[in-house]
């Protein structure tokens, strides 16, 4: 891992982590304020963090991190078109 790849994980994790302490509501605006670091790279941070928090039993934060990483991989046109595809979707 690059320094600068390293960098960029550490400011993942710090956003994380500020997104977590923030007032319920205030996330919208706290990733705006950070928005140079909303890529694939990481949403792939989150689900890094709330499959820990998922086997740590910390359930409510891992939900809301799973949440919010589906979220924006809508926005970033990550996440796959269910509803395009609902049809040949079995599960």
């Amino acid at each position: 891992m690059t320094e600068a790849t390293q960098e960029r994980q550490i400011s993942y994790f710090n956003l994380i982590d500020e997104l977590l302490k923030c007032p319920n509501g205030q996330e919208p605006e706290v990733l705006e304020a950070k928005s140079e670091l909303i890529d694939a790279g990481f949403v792939e941070a989150i689900v890094q963090v709330a499959t820990a928090f998922a086997h740590q039993g910390n359930q409510d934060g891992a939900q809301f991190l799973f949440f919010l990483a589906r979220e924006l991989a809508k926005q970033l046109g990550l996440y796959p078109d269910f509803q395009k595809s609902e049809g040949t979707n079995e599960g």
